[in-house]
């Protein structure tokens, strides 16, 4: 929905007001610091309850002591930021053709929307973590159908103003909250009495959430530098075209995330009973499902960049501008993903130390690499810095998590995992590249990335052990449900 509806948006509200949109979501990302860690241990905490970890009554009284304090945290969020409003519509963005007036107001309601969203992440967490991904799944599309449609409808018959898209967030964001908080206590079992505040409960998952929160500061300081200097730098309309090719790139994060969060509640499942052998297949099994889904999308949007563009915003200058930038951002995210089951393994360990001494090393290299290159080479030279970052992750700091957990799995990572996957989807969608000469135009642009993705996707499943026994498993189910059909029918 993101994706689908950014040139909508942008049609209607132009590049300035899509801007603050940016914006909006750079501070949604930096605002996950305010929980304490609190929300990811919670669903850790969950997914270890479905392991046996936690009574009934016991992790309420833990999801009712962070509600306490994440409802606190998000008045102070909204409050902080309506009081600050001011200042960023003048001192920090740079408007051109938007009045100060009209930034101040978007950034006040954005403010609101931020607060309920940030209360939101508490029962997400809880339902991902209870393994009720079906459940998720169906609330999670229903709800940002209904965000990105009902904003498009809002600004084609109500008001095309950056202040309507706002508002209309804000309602759906109070009616995402009530449903996801009911749909949370429903998906518990019952207790002897309702949960209360426990200092208890929290002080037992302090020393985790500590760790998040410190690993979370430091990823947020690499992935996000960018964006608050380029936001700085550029003007508010240079800046709206450079989230929307980071949008874009972000894009794929759609296609890895819901991976993710199928998978890690597992592994802190397994890790919890103790099963090494479930916890090693589940392991290379996340891993596999992210470079065959995760690594086809980026494949085709790194080779297939302008030609992506083109078709998604119909300019063709904007496209050729930025093919270049999209390719890098995309693979840069896609050796960011490649590390998201790893990272969650140690994770489920209960290991966060690793992470943070990494990433405090990687500040002391990145950051003053990102401050020199960007005002030099602009946003180009940002994203090759994001690049090597991520390489830096694959390469060289995975290995020190092999040292201590998953001892022997290294080697089957890096080759069954990634490198065999990948190098069938660069070869398929390469010969395609090669023999492609038909006109740019919307239909021809349509079907090359249509088989493109079809013909990587392919490859790519067929390729990895764990994605190829599932689809013989789910052929050979479909024929035995067929032929005993057909018998009974007989």
């Amino acid at each position: 929905m993101t994706l689908a509806f950014v040139p909508i948006y942008i049609k209607y509200l132009g590049i300035e007001s899509y801007g603050i949109i940016g914006l909006f979501a750079l501070m949604q990302a930096w605002l996950c610091l305010f929980d304490l860690g609190m929300t990811p241990a919670l669903g850790r905490e969950m997914a270890r309850f479905t392991g046996g970890a936690h009574n009934p009554q016991s992790i309420r009284d833990l999801l009712r002591s962070i509600e306490v304090v994440v409802f606190g945290m998000a008045v102070l969020v909204a409050g902080g930021i309506a009081l600050s409003t001011n200042w960023i519509a003048t001192s920090w963005l740079q408007p051109e053709s938007l009045s100060v007036d009209v930034v101040t107001r978007a950034l006040l309601l954005a403010g609101l929307v931020l607060g309920i969203r940030f209360v939101e992440s508490v029962y997400s967490s809880s339902i991902i973590g209870l393994q009720r991904h079906i459940l998720y799944n169906l609330l999670n599309s229903a709800i940002a159908t209904l965000r990105g449609l009902g904003a498009v409808g809002v600004l084609v018959w109500i008001s095309a103003s950056i202040e309507a898209f706002f508002i209309w967030q804000g309602v759906v964001s109070i009616i995402s909250l009530i449903i996801l908080m009911i749909s949370t206590y429903g998906s518990l079992p019952r207790a002897e009495r309702t949960g209360k505040f426990s200092l208890v409960a929290l002080r037992g998952i302090w020393n985790f959430a500590g760790g998040i929160v410190g690993v979370t500061l430091l990823s947020l300081i690499l992935t996000q530098v960018d964006k608050i200097m380029l936001s700085k730098l550029l003007s508010l309309k240079e800046y709206g075209n450079y989230i929307l090719v980071t949008t874009v790139a972000a894009g794929l994060y759609a296609i890895m995330t819901p991976i993710i969060q199928s998978f890690y509640p597992r592994l802190y499942e397994l890790h919890t009973s103790n099963d090494q052998v479930g916890l090693i297949k589940t392991y290379h099994k996340g891993a596999q499902l992210i470079s065959v889904f995760g690594g086809s999308v980026a494949i085709v949007m790194f080779l297939f960049s302008e030609t992506f563009l083109r078709l998604w915003t119909q300019d063709p200058e904007l496209a050729q501008r930025n093919a270049t930038l999209l390719s890098l951002l995309i693979l840069g995210n896609l050796l960011n993903g490649l590390m998201w089951i790893p990272f969650h393994t140690q994770l489920a360990h209960g290991w966060t130390s690793l992470l943070l001494r990494i990433n405090i090393i990687a500040i002391a290299v990145i950051v003053p690499a990102i401050l020199w290159v960007t005002p030099r080479f602009g946003a180009v030279g940002a994203a090759w810095v994001w690049v090597c970052f991520n390489a830096g992750y694959v390469f060289i700091g995975i290995n020190f998590m092999y040292r201590r957990i998953l001892r022997t799995e290294k080697w089957r990572w890096y080759i069954q995992d990634i490198l065999i996957p990948l190098l069938a989807g660069i070869a398929a969608a390469s010969f395609l590249l090669l023999l492609w000469s038909a006109e740019k135009n919307i239909l021809n642009d349509t079907v090359l990335l249509i088989l493109a993705g079809s013909i990587t996707i392919a490859t790519t499943l067929l390729s990895t052990q764990h994605t190829r026994q599932q689809i013989k498993y789910l052929w050979q189910s479909y024929w035995i449900k067929r032929k005993t059909k057909n018998n009974y029918d007989y």
